[in-house]
């Protein structure tokens, strides 16, 4: 394995609370050493001057498609689209075909990945078997095979007693419960934010409330068995009130949001793009400002995409008919970039959230750049601008609502393990 030399960087490593201008040099799929004028010689040299070089981001809410859906993505297509946007470690979720409840199907997720993902996997398995929400999974066993944590995702796990023996058992083995927590009853038929803009575009809503309830359960659920709730993408202000209560009584909660919810609201939909539809809703102007507040004050304590790919077949069509869902890992950061230029949080901060928390929800020996921790980095130029052409793009899918706009930040290299994989200006560097 060969050296890299990463010079003339601004270093942000939010493990060590570090911020400054140094080169960082890779031996032997480790960090090697952080300083000023490293020894070029013998090593693959990135010039970083302009550039941030952090900890790859550890992304916890992915959906890979791999098995069972391979039209929309695979481990490999979405491996190559997660090092584009500067994930070295990304966590499936289980809603695959077959479902990820059987340790053989976890094990076909991880050798997959070993041969076809230059970014890391890490399989998170159901919480209840065939995600239908009564019986549990052997998690144990799940976990032995490589499951980091359970979760029964866009399946929301509506009955409570069933919901409470899983957050038992997790506290047992030491893993998250992750929940998409909206009331399936209260959602019923709706696709966009209860309010103004369903009423404007005649389409049937989805109340802010369907999350918070669920959310208030789960809450109090984890309290009395002292398992570790992880809330995924938050979208209301209620939601992420109720979170810092929560915290605030000694709770084990952790909670997640994501780019599109931080920056979007529900008048995205009012052209009827089938591509601002996904689950949770885009929410009202008020909810997204609670939810970048939430993360500023680590509420919510990292951003995760919900990266959901569909075919083109399956999003062009009504709203009301078309699955929920956008990309989400090639413009994840520019995306949230956005929160750093308006002074509402700070560049290492906003790596906090996008690699060390995440990877500390998980346990993860990742999200540091420590001499002697595995490189796996990521540079970042933060005022590069491009146009986002999903067509282009590394996934196989193309639904996003950012597609045809400027961006800028962009993800310039990504390194895992040591071996650089991806080059914005050349490509991918694996097979």
């Amino acid at each position: 394995m060969g050296r890299i030399l990463i010079r003339g960087g601004r270093i942000l490593d939010p493990a060590a609370s570090r911020d400054e201008v140094a080169d960082v040099l890779i031996e032997d799929g480790k960090i090697a050493a952080i300083g000023a004028g490293l020894d070029a010689s013998g090593t693959t040299a990135i010039d970083a001057a302009g550039c941030w070089v952090a900890p790859g981001f550890v992304d916890l809410h992915t959906h890979l498609r791999e098995p069972g859906q391979e039209y929309k993505e695979d481990i490999a297509s979405g491996g190559r689209s997660a090092v584009a946007g500067g994930f070295t470690t990304v966590c499936c979720m289980a809603n695959t075909h077959p479902v990820n409840d059987d340790p053989a199907v976890t094990d076909y997720i991880l050798d997959r990945a070993r041969q076809d993902s230059p970014a890391r996997v890490l399989p998170i398995a159901a919480a209840t078997r065939g995600l239908e929400g009564r019986v549990m999974t052997e998690m144990s066993a799940l976990q032995k095979a490589g499951a980091v944590a359970f979760s029964d995702d866009g399946r929301t796990l509506m009955d409570g007693a069933v919901m409470r023996r899983v957050l038992e058992y997790a506290r047992m083995i030491g893993a998250p419960v992750s929940v998409h927590a909206e009331d399936r009853h209260l959602v019923g038929q709706g696709v966009v934010n209860e309010g103004a803009v369903s009423t404007r575009l005649g389409l049937p809503g989805s109340p802010a409330a369907a999350e918070t309830v669920l959310v208030a359960r789960d809450l109090l659920l984890a309290e009395l068995t002292g398992g570790h709730l992880h809330v995924a993408h938050v979208s209301t202000a209620g939601s992420v009130d109720l979170i810092r209560a929560a915290r605030e009584r000694g709770v084990h909660v952790t909670a997640e949001v994501t780019p599109h919810h931080l920056t979007l609201t529900d008048e995205a939909a009012l052209g009827y793009d089938t591509n601002t539809k996904m689950a949770p809703p885009l929410r009202s102007a008020s909810d997204v400002r609670a939810c970048r507040q939430g993360l500023v004050d680590g509420v919510l304590d990292a951003i995760a995409t919900d990266h959901a790919p569909h075919a083109p077949h399956e999003k062009d069509v009504e709203f009301t008919a078309a699955p929920p869902g956008v990309l989400g890992f090639e413009t994840a950061f520019p995306v949230v970039m956005d929160l750093v230029r308006t002074g509402e949080i700070t560049p290492l901060e906003l790596m906090r959230r996008l690699s060390t928390t995440p990877a500390r929800i998980l346990r993860l020996r990742s999200g540091t750049l420590a001499v002697g921790a595995e490189a796996d980095v990521v540079v970042l130029d933060p005022d590069r601008e491009w146009v986002y052409d999903p067509m282009k793009g590394w996934s196989k899918s193309h639904n996003s609502p950012w597609a045809g706009k400027t961006m800028r930040g962009r993800a310039v290299a990504t390194i895992v393990a040591g071996r650089l994989v991806y080059d914005a200006d050349r490509g991918m560097l694996v097979p």
